[in-house]
């Protein structure tokens, strides 16, 4: 498996994109990043973004792609897959024909460049030749994480936004995680904050990882706030964990 990190950030600034991972060129967790990232041969090669959460910073990447699909009169069909809340608030706040034209209706219903799928908790899509499952993770919204698993058994777990969770891990059970992408948004000292907006910390990191049963292979962090970058980095740092590396825009992740 190989994924490119679109973005990987927890806020916006220059040189600093938010989240999106393609995997094998056709798949997207999170849009967050998209167009503004890739050309239009690139974009022309997606077919499914699956979203962990509604907010704006996973999800605004997908009205820019539906817009250059009907310019470019592309004869491309995307699938918009999360659990059925996330899908409720995107049909809701975004694809709305007030802030955004609905796409799942242009140029008509039977030809549309966007269509939604959902995807229930726990339970197993396959795309291609990979299984791709939805994990509940503990946000400030409706959120889940995406454990792809590919035909030789090789899998990686995406948590999207998450803070301290134990029912995600007690359902992930003893499936060995050869790539976890977790999020560290903010320094130990913000550790409250961290979990009242359903974020971590390095510390709260360290303290998810015990809670796996088996530890992953590799450990990409995903979502630091660039105002606090370099006190995250000297955190990871020293919590001196095997195989961990925090992710950078443009990143290739090989699995």
């Amino acid at each position: 498996m190989k994924i490119k990190v679109l973005g990987c950030s927890g806020a916006e600034f220059p040189g600093h994109n938010p989240p999106g991972f393609l995997l094998d060129r056709e798949i997207l967790f999170d849009a967050g990043s998209l167009t503004n990232v890739l050309d239009k041969y690139a974009q022309a090669k997606i077919k499914d973004i699956f979203i962990t959460h509604a907010h704006l910073d996973h999800i605004r990447g997908i009205s820019f792609l539906a817009d250059n699909i009907i310019v470019a009169k592309r004869r491309q069909r995307v699938n918009i897959i999360s659990i059925p809340s996330v899908i409720k608030t995107i049909k809701r706040n975004l694809l709305n024909d007030s802030l955004w034209p609905d796409f799942t209706m242009i140029p008509d219903y039977e030809n549309a460049v966007l269509r939604y799928r959902e995807l229930k908790s726990g339970k197993t899509m396959r795309i291609n030749d990979y299984k791709i499952t939805a994990y509940r993770v503990t946000h400030s919204v409706p959120a889940v994480g995406y454990m792809v698993e590919d035909a030789k058994n090789k899998r990686f777990f995406y948590t999207g936004d998450t803070g301290p969770t134990d029912s995600t891990w007690k359902k992930v059970g003893d499936k060995k995680i050869h790539c976890l992408i977790i999020e560290v948004s903010f320094p130990n000292s913000m550790r409250d904050m961290a979990i009242l907006t359903g974020h971590l910390t390095p510390q709260l990191l360290k303290e998810e990882l015990m809670k796996i049963k088996q530890m992953p292979e590799q450990i990409c962090i995903t979502h630091p706030k660039p105002q606090h970058f370099k006190a995250i980095k000297k955190e990871l740092e020293g919590l001196k964990i095997k195989n961990l590396r925090l992710l950078k825009d443009g990143d290739i992740i090989r699995i």
